[in-house]
């Protein structure tokens, strides 16, 4: 009963209304305390609270024993042919101009029927494996008994832009981390001077759907990938507003660590400041390293001239796969390295002229593949550092216009390839059928459930299995769940191709 001082509806000397207001801004204040415990004012709440602060790139053991430490994901922008490339497929250079009955779906949508392309290049056998590579690849065919190639790829979906961001993320939409993003939030980095995830793009520019390829999704921005430039500064927007030499800048971190920037941050005071230090103590880390890292000044003209720096066509993409070898030797996880930007003809995305396009890029990036394999081997590091190749789809066995030799998306089966940490060599698993439009070997427990196939899913579920990662316990806490890289339901690596 309300007192007769006390109308109905005061409360405390509140009105209803006031009351709500209030405790509503404190159960919300309360949520956002937490979440900002773990992000903002992290440093100074755990100096409070006597919790030492921890770095959430800090190296991090594995689950189990790895076999690699680094990977290195040579991304063929755009959907490289498997039928005029690794998927060796003579039934087709008879068909060759021929319309036939074949289900199809692709960016023009679904067909029953469809004129064949016969594959444009010649096959022949290498190694002591004796498989069949196209003559676009000569220096890549004498490493086949390094690599382990996966014929029955599929993903959801044959458009660039949904097929790219499942192969970099596991999803068709945009908003989940991507898997470099993965293995360094499972594994941390044993080098604090540069990225652990790091991107170089082709000189036409980024993929389509751009940042998302390398976004760090839901978790935090530390996991994202990094952009590195092969030529002029390598990260962007390093340098203060003021251009303050190095020299000037070390000076000033030296006087601010004298001044105890730890006391400042157990009282809370001048946080702004903190963090301004704390930036600037990133940004010279990474200013005085990463520049070392892409100056290959030291590096012998024998080894510049293998990954083709001496030849205008392979020069670019042979410098971005020295400089992946040389981040890995600093500790770097995961390195993506784009062939192919922009669209149409500037990446592998063939709806033309297909010669003119599948000449072009696998001219600019065969000997640069196959010298990143010949350097890491005679180093030792590809014992421990995993290659992949791929794109995010092949192509259609058949014609996408009524004239010319283009060919359609093709997610139903398609090949990539893998080699070094841990995975067998000489080896071909998976298939597809006689004309190459559809994987047809079995597949259960790889994503596919009893679809045949290798699903982008098992790719990821190999990849974290060799970094020492359980694929199906590997979480991360978000939207109420524990999210995966490879989903809810189980899948297991391909342990086909696992040593």
């Amino acid at each position: 009963m309300p007192s007769p001082s006390r109308p109905h509806g005061d409360f405390c000397h509140r009105t209803r209304r006031e009351f709500f207001w209030e405790a509503g801004g404190s159960f919300t204040g309360l949520a956002l305390s937490g979440l900002l415990d773990s992000g903002f004012f992290a440093r100074q709440t755990q100096a409070a609270t006597g919790t030492p602060f921890i770095n959430p790139l800090a190296a991090k053991p594995p689950m189990f024993a790895p076999r690699a430490k680094s990977v290195i994901f040579l991304f063929m922008y755009g959907g490289p042919s498997h039928v005029d490339t690794f998927d060796y497929k003579p039934a087709l250079y008879p068909l060759d101009g021929k319309t036939i009955d074949v289900k199809t779906k692709g960016r023009g949508g679904e067909k029953s029927q469809g004129r064949v392309v016969g594959p444009k290049w010649k096959f022949k056998q290498y190694g002591q494996s004796g498989k069949w590579v196209s003559e676009l690849f000569p220096h890549i065919a004498t490493h086949v008994d390094d690599i382990a190639f996966l014929h029955s790829m599929t993903a959801d979906s044959p458009i660039h832009g949904s097929a790219m961001l499942q192969m970099n993320s596991g999803k068709i939409q945009s908003g989940a981390p991507c898997l470099g993003s993965w293995v360094n939030y499972g594994l941390g980095s044993v080098n604090e001077n540069l990225p652990g995830f790091v991107v170089m793009l082709d000189p036409t520019g980024g993929p389509i759907s751009g940042a998302k390829n390398w976004s760090s999704g839901y978790m935090p921005a530390t996991f994202q990938g990094t952009l590195l430039r092969s030529k002029g500064a390598p990260i962007l927007d390093l340098a203060p507003p003021d251009d303050m030499p190095l020299e000037a800048q070390r000076a000033m971190l030296d006087a601010l660590r004298e001044t105890n920037t730890a006391h400042m941050l157990t009282r809370g005071d001048n946080t702004e400041l903190a963090a301004r230090i704390a930036s600037y103590e990133l940004a010279w880390k990474m200013q005085e390293h990463a520049p070392e890292a892409v100056d290959l000044a030291s590096e012998t003209e024998e080894t510049k001239k293998l990954y083709g720096l001496d030849n205008p066509r392979t020069a670019d993409f042979g410098r971005r796969c020295l400089l992946a070898r040389r981040l890995v030797e600093r500790g770097v996880r995961f390195i993506q390295l784009y062939s192919g930007g922009a669209h149409n003809d500037d990446n592998w995305d063939a709806h033309g002229d297909l010669v003119k396009n599948h000449e072009f890029h696998a001219g600019n990036t065969d000997q640069p593949v196959a010298a990143l394999l010949t350097d890491l081997k005679r180093s030792g590091l590809l014992d421990s550092t995993l290659v992949i190749w791929g794109g995010e789809f092949g192509r259609q066995p058949t014609a996408e216009y009524a004239e010319g030799t283009g060919r359609d998306h093709n997610a139903f089966g398609f090949t990539m390839w893998m080699a070094g940490g841990g995975i067998k060599g000489g080896v071909s698993v998976g298939e597809t059928d006689e004309l190459g439009s559809a994987a047809i070997a079995p597949g259960s427990g790889h994503g596919n459930g009893d679809k045949p196939g290798f699903h982008v899913k098992s790719l990821h579920a190999t990849v974290l299995h060799q970094l020492g990662l359980d694929p199906n316990r590997l979480s991360y806490f978000f939207g109420g769940l524990d999210q995966k890289l490879v989903g809810v339901e189980h899948v297991r690596p391909i342990k086909e191709i696992i040593t």
